[in-house]
């Protein structure tokens, strides 16, 4: 059997109308979501189907609405599929999804910690103007060595190491716009500003890993026989206590994806399927590893398109 590993996006793949042809398909989908906007006094369930985009995009219901399009996504094909993986990773808010897709976390569990992440993680910057920006085109290690040049302006650092040539920075709005003109002057091809609600993954936002790590005390976090590829070290987790610990600093860490696709591509792993809203990881995995077969999952009509693959290249 090829080695295979179950993958999941983060926040900006989200999209009008997300799921909603998974929903109409499984009732118990439609349920957990109606369960999670009673519990939360949110309307996650109308702002996936109708929006308005503006809302959609907060970090706090990004993340759920993220979180749950890739496991509605996984149940469709895991009623067709029996396949279990060697690996699970996910980028940033992607890998609470993958604690879910190896029993370490419950559905429900899950749905409500990225909901108060969100919420921490926009709270947790005391009212100092931010930014982050994708720099593409330079090396990770050139893009760090950007960060130190422009620090003398203020905080920013190299935060998502998204592909050998796209790294994303965060911090103080003065510390990342030097960054970029720094970076645009090194030969980056792009500096995009992103749209984001906070600083992420930066110490600007430290009261949000204080903040989790107490909500978390209160969930239950099983030991898996299913390695999680956790982003703060990219290596293997299975003991529950310890996903844990990876999750809080996690907030404040860089995701180290470039490192964690490399880890399972060294163990052997040649296929990765993702789950979830567009397609945003399994490009990034085709700029490490051309070779790697990457599939998707994020309507219901994906799942026969993947099962045949599956079943035609076992």
């Amino acid at each position: 059997m090829i080695k295979t590993a179950f993958v999941f996006p983060g926040q900006g793949a989200q999209y009008i109308g997300m799921a909603m042809d998974i929903v109409g398909w499984n009732i118990e989908l439609r349920n957990t979501l109606e369960d999670f906007d009673r519990k939360h006094n949110t309307n996650l369930y109308e702002l996936m189907q109708n929006g308005p985009e503006e809302l959609l995009k907060e970090t706090r219901f990004t993340q759920p609405a993220i979180l749950f399009h890739s496991i509605a996504a996984l149940t469709a094909f895991s009623k067709e599929v029996q396949l279990k993986p060697d690996f699970v990773a996910g980028h940033s808010l992607g890998e609470f999804t993958a604690l879910v897709a190896n029993g370490v976390l419950s559905f429900a569990d899950a749905m409500h910690l990225v909901h108060k992440r969100g919420e921490f993680m926009i709270r947790a910057n005391d009212g100092t103007p931010f930014a982050m920006s994708a720099i593409i085109g330079l090396s990770s290690a050139d893009v760090i060595e950007v960060c130190r040049e422009a620090e003398t302006a203020g905080l920013v650092k190299a935060v998502n190491f998204n592909t050998p040539i796209q790294t994303v920075i965060s911090g103080t709005q003065t510390g990342v716009d030097a960054a970029g003109e720094i970076a645009k002057a090194k030969g980056a091809k792009r500096v995009v500003p992103l749209i984001v609600g906070g600083p992420f993954h930066t110490p600007l936002i430290e009261k949000a890993a204080q903040w989790l790590n107490e909500e978390m005390q209160n969930n239950i976090f099983n030991t898996t026989d299913i390695p999680v590829i956790s982003n703060v070290d990219a290596l293997p987790s299975t003991d529950g206590a310890a996903i844990r610990d990876k999750l809080v600093k996690q907030i404040v860490s860089p995701v180290r994806w470039v490192e964690c696709v490399e880890y399972m591509l060294a163990q052997g792993v040649r296929r990765f399927i993702e789950f979830g809203p567009q397609k945003v990881l399994s490009g990034m995995i085709k700029s490490i590893d051309k070779e790697a077969e990457v599939l998707n999952v994020d309507k219901l009509i994906d799942v026969a398109a993947v099962k045949e693959v599956i079943q035609s290249n076992q």
